[in-house]
């Protein structure tokens, strides 16, 4: 976002969008506060007014950053046909996507990796509520792409399927962050492949006898 855009915003938000864009790039142990203060454009009163610690701009920081990234992994899985993928009580899926949508973000030159992954790695349980918003994340990461499942699979099997899908996710993210072009388009492969093993799995409840 350019200067004279976060200029015209209210402060809180200035101070918030500031903050995400230097949490995620460069780190929240690396980015102080005066660093933030500075580029937002507000006095140390004003930013203090709004959040009394750098604690609470981290956890406001989370927050955000949860609402961007689930909304534009719902978009992007709907890019990608998700839904018409699955077939009405059919073995049909869409897990294919979620490696299309993750290639789709490691190629974003703005991609640093999962800021919840970083955000527990650098300050775990040291900023409380943090490590809480990062679970929370990575539920609601669960419950989208449960959703890319046949209805007629069993809830147990459908839970099970999405978590691992989920931690290949993860791993992919991580895989990627690691190193250049080349090394994410590796991890989407390996992704792909997880994908693949994991809809052959799948095996739809058996239909109920009177």
């Amino acid at each position: 976002m350019d200067f004279s855009t976060l200029a015209s915003l209210p402060a809180r938000e200035r101070i918030l969008l500031t903050a995400h864009d230097l949490f995620y790039a460069d780190g929240i142990r690396a980015t102080g506060i005066d660093r933030v203060i500075a580029a937002s454009g507000v006095t140390k009163v004003t930013f203090y007014r709004h959040f009394p610690s750098k604690d609470d701009l981290v956890c406001a920081f989370l927050d955000h950053r949860h609402g961007l990234w689930m909304a534009w992994f719902v978009d992007a899985l709907g890019r990608r046909g998700a839904q018409e993928r699955i077939g009405n009580g059919q073995p049909q899926h869409a897990l294919p996507v979620l490696a299309d949508a993750m290639a789709e973000w490691f190629a974003d030159p703005a991609f640093r990796g999962c800021a919840f992954i970083n955000s527990v790695v650098e300050v775990g349980s040291s900023v409380t509520g943090a490590s809480d918003i990062a679970r929370e994340h990575k539920r609601e990461m669960v419950e989208v792409i449960a959703g890319l499942l046949p209805e007629a699979l069993a809830g147990p099997q459908r839970t099970a399927i999405a978590q691992a899908a989920a931690l290949g996710i993860d791993g992919a993210i991580v895989k990627a962050q690691m190193g250049g072009a080349a090394q994410a388009r590796e991890a989407v492969d390996d992704l792909r492949r997880l994908l693949q093993a994991l809809g052959a799995s799948l095996v739809p409840a058996a239909p109920a006898t009177a």
